[in-house]
């Protein structure tokens, strides 16, 4: 009998296999794009959970960023990146986030919650917590829509990502996205939430 982990991995695995990617967006998602501009310090610690065909990745190591680390459970998935990035400095690891040990200064956040069934997002706040140095950020998309069918993607409301987060986090940023993709427009919100200190 399978695990719930495996079956996890198989879903995405065979997913990737059989090429039903429907949520790929074919390029870096413009309000991270955005985002990754801001930054000045290319030698953040960087992790991207779920990352799929990576494509924030591969803009932020043409940006000259050199700590990069991508996780994903799907092993077809993550043979495909780790030929796409030979010899690049990067870390690309056939992982389950929620095992996953280290230290970050920002998790970006694109299409990994929404993966997630719903019951596992208070263990997704706490592994993102957990993961985030003092003063880390969790930044990026969430989406700001409850979809008709059966997930994934699972979608939400603001109000239930504020009761959330907030407990651990100070929600910097939390607004509808300005420059969202036009199939997305006013179906996603751009956070930056900064992890709290521990009292």
């Amino acid at each position: 009998m399978k695990t719930n982990e495996n079956s996890t991995e198989n879903y995405w695995d065979e997913r990737y296999k059989d090429k039903q990617t429907g949520w790929d967006l074919n390029q870096v998602s413009p309000p991270l794009k955005e985002f990754i501009n801001t930054f000045t310090n290319k030698g953040l610690k960087i992790l991207i959970p779920g990352c799929g065909n990576a494509y924030e990745a591969e803009y932020m190591l043409n940006k000259g960023f050199s700590n990069v680390t991508l996780i994903d459970i799907a092993p077809t998935l993550v043979n495909k990146l780790k030929e796409k990035f030979a010899g690049k400095s990067i870390t690309i690891l056939n992982e389950d986030f929620f095992t996953h040990i280290a230290k970050y200064d920002i998790i970006l956040e694109q299409t990994f919650f929404c993966a997630i069934p719903t019951t596992m997002r208070r263990a997704y706040v706490d592994k993102c917590y957990n993961l985030l140095n003092d003063g880390g950020r969790i930044v990026g998309l969430l989406f700001n829509i409850i979809f008709e069918k059966e997930g994934p993607p699972y979608g939400g409301t603001k109000a239930e990502y504020q009761a959330l987060f907030e407990p651990e986090f100070i929600l910097n940023q939390f607004d509808t996205c300005k420059n969202s993709i036009p199939p997305r427009q006013g179906n996603e919100l751009f956070i930056d939430f900064m992890k709290k200190q521990a009292e």
